[in-house]
């Protein structure tokens, strides 16, 4: 047999193989770790924009302006595309977190710095931002929280309020602004205590499942070990029944013996017997005249 089909072996045509797929390596240089990179580069860019000239010019804080706004807008696109093109590396999953921290964190110290927005705000944003990132080395064996719709209007406001602090505004807008960073404020601890007791539910999830596992390894370990015996002791039966089935047979085997030893014996008898017999009678006859 050939393993061509018969109809292919008739017309005189064989099916070449299917070549095997591969998978193409997703290039380093692809448009969503380029965009995250840019992100990385415009951190230092918007610092000495930000402090140029004392920190408190209109003209520089409008460029420290552009480049946090560039640098939020490449947030929004990098993941999409990384996700949508199948253009996820372990570079994009490591620098892209950083770059959110980092753009964010420097524009916060950058105006605490500056005495333009309390210190109290950053430590309570940065505290989340890090405790969060602890948070998922914490759980992710035992899986990934998603992303909620809490958590996207955290850095939408996040975002827009730092925005609006980085500019240089003076009346109703200042208040807004105002406003608008306590919105992020707030949706940035409740979101933080959310995903907190998301984390703890998923770990406990976590690890009875671990333990359910253990257990059940456990038991049907002992019941290998259960069955193991039974067969164990199955054979150590049948294995004294056929010694004593063996004993038995040899047994009746030395009793047949025996009975056809005593019945040889007495036909050795009753043939002597016979010939005494014969010679009397002959004997008889030799007397008779």
């Amino acid at each position: 047999m050939t393993g061509v089909p018969a109809s292919a072996a008739r017309r005189g045509t064989v099916p070449k193989p299917k070549a095997a797929s591969t998978v193409r390596p997703v290039s380093l240089w692809n448009i969503a770790n380029i965009l995250t990179m840019v992100r990385l580069l415009l951190v230092p860019a918007f610092v000495l924009l930000m402090v140029a000239n004392g920190g408190h010019d209109p003209a520089w804080r409008s460029f420290a302006w552009a480049a946090f706004a560039i640098a939020m807008i490449t947030d929004l696109f990098d993941g999409e595309l990384a996700r949508r093109y199948n253009l996820v590396t372990d570079f994009g999953k490591i620098a892209d977190p950083i770059a959110d921290k980092a753009i964010m964190g420097a524009a916060l110290i950058c105006l605490s710095a500056l005495s333009d927005l309390p210190w109290w705000v950053t430590g309570v944003i940065l505290f989340r931002e890090l405790g969060i990132t602890l948070l998922r080395f914490w759980v992710i064996r035992h899986g990934v929280i998603p992303a909620s719709r809490g958590g996207k209007m955290k850095t939408l406001a996040q975002g827009v309020a730092v925005g609006m602090y980085v500019l240089v505004l003076t009346g109703p807008l200042a208040t807004l602004r105002w406003w608008v960073m306590a919105v992020a404020v707030v949706l940035t601890v409740v979101t933080g205590l959310d995903y907190v007791r998301q984390a703890v539910v998923l770990r406990r999830a976590g690890v009875a499942a671990e333990r359910d596992g253990a257990v059940a390894g456990t038991a049907a370990g002992a019941a290998e070990s259960a069955v193991g015996g039974d067969e164990m002791a199955a054979d150590s039966v049948d294995g004294d029944d056929a010694g004593r089935t063996g004993n038995t047979r040899g047994s009746g085997s030395a009793g047949d013996a025996g009975s056809d030893g005593a019945a040889g014996n007495g036909e050795v008898v009753g043939s002597g017997g016979g010939e005494e017999e014969a010679g009397d009678a002959g004997n008889a006859g030799g007397e008779r005249p």
